[in-house]
């Protein structure tokens, strides 16, 4: 089953790409590795789930939010690729949490994107990986995710 027909069978859909917001680029393939620049819980009105771990927001919330990075960021590389199948690896995702200075279940909050990689993409989904704590994030949303493939060259 492509990665794309299990999105579906999940019952997920695709969000749009963001359009950046300032002097970068949503991702660059550099030969074989797809750098992905890190994304946030946007919501279907265009806005971002706003929160503090540990304070504004619960674990199961930021799972939820980390799900719905994970669902951006492989739009990003349906965009950049073309077709999810292209993806030999996820190499690499950098998970960081906007949370209190004592909360510290940043892992169980990323495991969000990082269970959904896993389900779109089986083997390929595996993944080495930091969560880390942030004192704040743009759009003060709750979390950012940001990745590295290792992508079938054209």
């Amino acid at each position: 089953m492509s990665p794309e027909e299990k999105l579906a069978q999940l019952g997920l859909t695709l969000p749009a790409v963001p359009v950046p917001v300032a002097n970068y680029v949503p991702y660059r393939l550099v030969g074989e590795f797809l750098y992905l620049s890190g994304q946030g819980p946007k919501r279907p009105d265009g806005t971002y789930r706003p929160g503090r771990l540990g304070r504004d927001a619960t674990i199961e919330e930021g799972y939820a939010d980390a799900r719905l990075a994970g669902l951006q960021l492989l739009a990003v590389a349906k965009a950049a690729l073309g077709d999810l199948g292209r993806i030999k690896a996820v190499v690499k995702l950098l998970g960081m949490v906007n949370a209190e200075p004592d909360f510290a279940d940043h892992p169980k909050v990323i495991n969000g994107c990082s269970d959904l990689f896993v389900e779109v993409l089986g083997e390929a989904g595996r993944h080495a990986r930091s969560a880390v704590g942030m004192g704040s994030l743009p759009n003060a949303m709750t979390v950012e995710v940001e990745a590295i493939l290792q992508v079938e060259t054209a």
